[in-house]
């Protein structure tokens, strides 16, 4: 924990107010969103909302986040790293998939794995005290959290199946628990593996070697970036600081303005609505992320990018030795992955390039879709602004499919389809029904809350010109 604080203290001063505050250009309603929890998200925008908490065989405590629908086919929602149960929600009910699949008619269970802030507790150990505790990688979640969770979910419905969502992490630890625990894979139904990690030869984050370096200093175990709000109130302290944790974002997730609406042009000539918008989604973010983590568990992943193998995690021969029976780790045998896998990824990825994800498509033995969406980035999967019209529909089409086809086997391994998603340029206004405060979207029913609506755009046309000094003193671009 001291390490955690002694980071958290470093960012403070680097990232400490060089200009007045700029929250005042943020939707009062917005800034609420990134100090909610999940469950009061679920509950201000009228879902409904449970928690369950589950304990692995190796006794951590963690929670399950639900949006229940009794009766309903049950679909597990897996976060990445530093991410939490909020990720699948954080962008609305007009855009989270969370929202949009219960929309669809399902139970939709979040996870938070070990380490997050929801899921930071063992029935013996102390997070705070115990060091033993921080002592595991994405491998014991594989191996331990997934599967309590699957059974969890699966006994608490009464069904024999369910349906996977991971996200980066959440598709790495699904590959180990399938392949180390195969018999979980007769519990799937289809896996949707949102910029799946697995091999990570092609990597091209920029800042990975500073964590390389960081990681070498201070150690294996212990706690990386818990959750906090100094990320958020230091990023919201001026222009320039909200343009350098953007720039920090993209250096970490790979640049795609179109979908994170961040318009480039002249500084007085902005699109208003499109900056509007951006600013109705990052500051959720940053009061979300980082959701906290074990520091073994980057440190595993920049293993695989030194190894170019997806394997178990490597300590020094002797110890590899004594725990595998063999001076190298061994490799996660892929060939047991007989759950029908589908591979949804971005040609702008800096964590999951496309090269490792075709790779790991060729291994994979029952790829069912590899559809590669050109310029998205790790993040555009679900908090894209053209996802929820592009991928989510096609991901529940697919889903639905593998839910209702238990006998089919339609292998689809070869190259992948390749989407480049038109970006509106108009949105029309929203029509349907709008009784009870909802509103019907014609083309997919996704009920949408008019009530975030009117919040997030109240005094919009008064802070356009807020929005035009911050955007010249951030120097006229983000």
């Amino acid at each position: 924990m001291r390490h955690a604080i002694w980071v958290l203290a470093v960012l403070a001063g680097v990232l400490s107010p060089v200009l007045g505050g700029i929250e005042d250009t943020f939707p009062a309603s917005v800034l609420e969103d990134a100090r909610l929890s999940t469950l009061q998200l679920l509950e201000k925008y009228k879902y409904p909302a449970e928690a369950h908490l589950v304990t692995t065989e190796d006794k951590y405590v963690l929670a399950l986040h639900r949006i229940p629908r009794p009766g309903a086919k049950p679909v597990l929602l897996v976060h990445g790293l530093e991410d939490t149960s909020a990720t699948w929600i954080i962008m609305g009910p007009h855009s989270g998939l969370g929202y949009y699949l219960y929309d669809n008619g399902y139970d939709v269970w979040l996870a938070n794995c070990r380490g997050n802030r929801y899921s930071r507790s063992h029935a013996k150990l102390n997070p705070n005290t115990d060091k033993a505790y921080w002592s595991f990688s994405w491998h014991e979640i594989g191996v331990y959290d997934l599967p309590a969770m699957i059974d969890a979910v699966l006994a608490q419905t009464g069904y024999q199946k369910l349906s996977y969502f991971g996200h980066s992490q959440g598709t790495t630890s699904f590959f180990v628990m399938a392949s180390s625990r195969p018999e979980y894979n007769a519990k799937i139904h289809l896996m949707s593996a949102l910029a799946p990690v697995a091999f990570m030869r092609h990597m091209k984050a920029p800042l990975m070697g500073i964590a390389r370096m960081g990681i070498g200093v201070l150690g294996e175990s212990f706690e990386l970036f818990p959750h906090s709000p100094i990320y958020l109130n230091q990023c919201l302290q001026s222009a320039g600081v909200l343009k350098t944790c953007v720039r920090f974002y993209w250096q970490i997730v790979g640049k795609n303005r179109e979908e994170h609406n961040m318009v480039s042009g002249c500084r007085y000539q902005l699109s208003f609505s499109l900056f509007y918008s951006f600013q109705t989604t990052f500051p959720a973010v940053l009061g979300h992320l980082p959701g906290g983590c074990n520091v073994k568990q980057p440190l595993h992943y920049l293993q695989l990018q030194t190894s170019d193998r997806f394997c178990q995690f490597d300590y020094d021969a002797k110890e590899n030795q004594r725990i595998y029976g063999r001076p190298t780790p061994p490799d996660y045998r892929l060939e047991r992955i007989t759950a029908p896998v589908a591979l949804y990824y971005g040609s702008n990825d800096f964590l999951s390039a496309v090269e490792d994800v075709q790779r790991l498509a060729k291994l994979l033995p029952n790829v069912v879709e590899n559809h590669l969406y050109r310029k998205w980035n790790h993040m555009d999967m679900h908090w894209g602004i053209s996802a929820r019209r592009t991928v989510m529909p096609r991901a529940l089409k697919v889903m639905q499919y593998w839910e209702s086809s238990e006998g089919g086997r339609d292998v689809t391994t070869g190259s992948p389809v390749e989407e480049e998603v038109t970006q509106l340029t108009t949105e029309a206004s929203p029509e349907g029904n709008q009784e009870n405060g909802e509103v019907t979207d014609k083309e997919d029913g996704d009920k949408v809350n008019t009530e975030e609506h009117t919040e997030s755009n109240r005094g919009g046309m008064e802070q356009e010109d807020q929005l035009k000094e911050v955007t010249e003193l951030a120097g006229g671009e983000l």
